[in-house]
């Protein structure tokens, strides 16, 4: 039986691109559009009746706004719907709902859906765990001029990545970027530097700098269509699942 996926802003760039991914996957089907504005947008038919339409749907994908991303979590709680979370800028109480959610249903939240992402953090909490405390970790993200949140996600979960590996607490260890006279770096630092510039999807790089050396580890993303199948990916895996709360590294498998 094909899955029925009902996407959560619709009207959006990302919602509009797994829209897309859905009608290429011969496993799965597009039930619903749903956005706060009905209309059509590419030749999808988008209605504004959520509650309705999540009732007839086997899983959500949700690309659209903190709050309107919280109101479809309280939704999903009462209905027990899994759903897969691509919205950035989530605040705590938005992770508050979602922890809720994962009591009693299967989700999966991520800043990015990209296999190679997931992998990257992979990589850059076991690499920072092998070099230890003497190689220095900044982070350096690029999106294009209109991304509202900053950092990124992304970034802000390769930096906690960092810090379980060299065992710090990144509310004390984070540097958003660096002014005037900040004194010499220390060796806790973790440095975070967002770049907003034309419209560039997403650019991560972290570099780990020793006395004598330094490796960076970049991820580039070429295209959307590289987010969107990641989500409809997730929507495949989280279905089924036992309740909890998931991120791509878990739909990858990536042994942490």
């Amino acid at each position: 039986m094909s899955l029925r996926v009902l996407v959560h802003g619709a009207n959006g760039r990302m919602g509009i691109a797994c829209m897309s991914a859905l009608k290429t996957d011969a496993a799965a089907t597009l039930a619903f559009a749903i956005d706060r504005t009905a209309g059509e947008v590419n030749g999808f038919a988008v209605t504004t009746n959520l509650e309705g339409a999540m009732k007839l749907a086997d899983v959500v994908i949700d690309f659209s706004a903190p709050v309107a991303t919280q109101a479809l979590l309280e939704l999903c709680i009462a209905q027990k719907k899994p759903v897969v979370v691509g919205t950035t800028g989530l605040d705590a109480s938005v992770h508050a709902v979602a922890k809720s959610l994962a009591a009693t249903t299967p989700i999966v939240v991520a800043a990015n859906m990209s296999p190679g992402v997931a992998v990257l953090m992979h990589l850059v909490r076991r690499a920072a765990e092998l070099l230890g405390p003497d190689y220095d970790a900044e982070i350096i993200e690029t999106h294009h001029r209109r991304k509202v949140d900053a950092p990124s996600g992304t970034a802000l979960r390769l930096a906690e990545a960092v810090a379980d590996a060299k065992s710090l607490e990144l509310e004390n260890a984070a540097r958003h970027g660096r002014h005037g006279s900040v004194g010499a770096r220390t060796a806790t630092e973790i440095g975070i530097h967002a770049v907003r510039a034309g419209d560039v999807i997403g650019d991560h790089t972290v570099i780990l700098a020793g006395s004598e050396e330094r490796i960076e580890l970049t991820h580039k993303a070429h295209s959307r269509d590289l987010f969107a199948r990641g989500a409809v990916r997730a929507a495949h895996w989280v279905v089924g699942k036992a309740p909890g709360l998931y991120d791509m590294s878990d739909v990858l498998g990536v042994r942490r």
